[in-house]
């Protein structure tokens, strides 16, 4: 076997393989004995069909099933002799193929680049402080009596999160327009459902006043014919509706099921949840500002068929989601323009981790390993059942070592960066994360 390495273009490299003849020209021979025993063909006894007749019938079918073996073959024997390291699958080119002459073929394809992690030293990365206090517990109990409401009319002026029932017909050029009329229509105030100005004229109205509104629909509007148009509409208020907060008591507890120990039992667990929601936040977003500076300071090509890979994966991830929240209904095929900028990051940074991995010989931490486990089986109701169900499951330890391994190699960013401590607000840091 012959081969010559050629470079194209960035990462494309082109082997022209030259593969002798006569071992060629042998694996089609014994593919062609081995048919002769098993073909059945009028007038021969089976496993007596002459050689040359199989041949003549199969020859052509036979060279180039076997011209494909051995490009495979010959590929995956050349690239090891040349210490190279594909990415993604190769496409082949059949130049020459004929019998008693040397076969040649070329294989074209992307490499892996060679990923030097730089840098690392001048990171500057902040690492929040922050503690729950009481205000914010407060804060967070108020959110849950929110979610709770109920709605119950009032005889005032309508304010802001207050709730309408309304009636109203659209108007283009004096004109009503499909889908511009309702009636019963409930809206809550300042929750942004309607087009950009339809709500704050309804802000101070009362039952049975009748409102007009005047907007323009925006230049992204879905529906065609309303793009940038002008409309008025005739509202009329039936009712308004302010929300009514239910008591914080044990009743209240029992809604989120707190059997004993009542309000106190409550701010205890909600308390713990805030806390593990806020230990999921800070570590996502240092790793976030991690992977961000580490892609600044490591500029490389990335593969163009690692690329497409990621982008099918986020596009599937995608169809799931969109599929679970339309129940069940299939999506669209998305452009995979979408997806690209996206994809590119990941594997990039896949790439630097990887490469931190391999210089500094990381192994998955066991310790780490069941930490990330007993945390994310903290949030079911049962946590020791799902740490004896990821115990049971190789694949989803597989997983959970290769999110861990990907952590220890953040850390090791973190422990040769520059770091410094930022004391910042609870709300500060949850609100920027969501």
């Amino acid at each position: 076997m012959q081969v010559s390495v050629e470079t194209t273009q960035g990462l494309e490299r082109r082997l022209t393989i030259t593969v002798p003849a006569d071992s060629v020209d042998s694996a089609v021979k014994a593919r062609l004995q081995q048919l002769s025993k098993t073909q059945r063909i009028n007038g021969f006894r089976p496993g007596k069909v002459p050689v040359s007749v199989i041949q003549k019938r199969f020859g052509a079918a036979v060279r180039q099933e076997v011209a494909g073996d051995v490009m495979q073959q010959n590929f995956y024997q050349a690239i090891v002799q040349e210490k190279i390291n594909p990415a993604g699958m190769p496409s082949f080119e059949l130049v020459k193929d004929e019998n008693g002459q040397d076969l040649e073929f070329v294989a074209a394809f992307e490499v892996y680049p060679e990923v030097e992690v730089q840098g690392v030293a001048d990171i500057e990365i902040e690492k929040p402080v922050v503690e729950i206090s009481d205000a914010d517990l407060d804060n967070m109990m108020e959110t849950l009596q929110k979610q709770h409401a109920t709605w119950k009319e009032v005889k005032r002026k309508a304010k802001k999160d207050d709730r309408v029932v309304i009636d109203f017909v659209g108007k283009i050029d004096g004109e009503e327009f499909e889908g511009g009329k309702a009636e019963d229509f409930t809206l809550e105030l300042g929750q942004g459902r309607m087009i950009p100005g339809f709500e704050e004229p309804l802000v101070g109205a009362k039952k049975d006043e009748e409102v007009t509104v005047e907007v323009t629909f925006p230049e992204d509007y879905h529906a065609e014919n309303l793009k940038g148009k002008a409309a008025v509409f005739d509202v009329t208020v039936k009712k308004v509706e302010g929300k009514q907060l239910p008591d914080v008591d044990d009743e209240f507890a029992k809604l989120f099921g707190v059997e004993e120990g009542g309000v106190d039992a409550l701010k205890a667990e909600v308390r713990k949840n805030m806390e593990r929601e806020l230990t999921q936040t800070l570590k996502t977003t240092v790793k976030e500002d991690v992977i961000s500076k580490l892609i600044e300071k490591n500029e490389f090509d990335v593969p163009k068929a690692l690329i497409d890979q990621e982008v099918n994966a986020l596009r599937e991830q995608a169809k799931q989601r969109f599929s679970q929240q339309a129940g069940g209904q299939n999506m669209p095929e998305l452009p995979a323009e979408l997806f690209t900028d996206n994809a590119i990051r990941r594997v990039r940074i896949g790439l630097l981790l990887g490469e931190i991995i391999k210089q500094n010989e990381l192994k998955a931490d066991d310790e780490k390993v069941m930490q990330l486990i007993e945390t994310s089986a903290s949030a079911y109701e049962d946590p020791q059942e799902v740490v004896d169900y990821y115990k049971a499951n190789e694949e989803l330890m597989n997983q959970m070592r290769n999110v861990a391994l990907e952590e220890q190699a953040i850390d090791w960013v973190l422990e040769n960066a520059k770091t410094q401590e930022v004391t910042k607000a609870f709300d500060e840091v949850m609100n920027k994360q969501a």
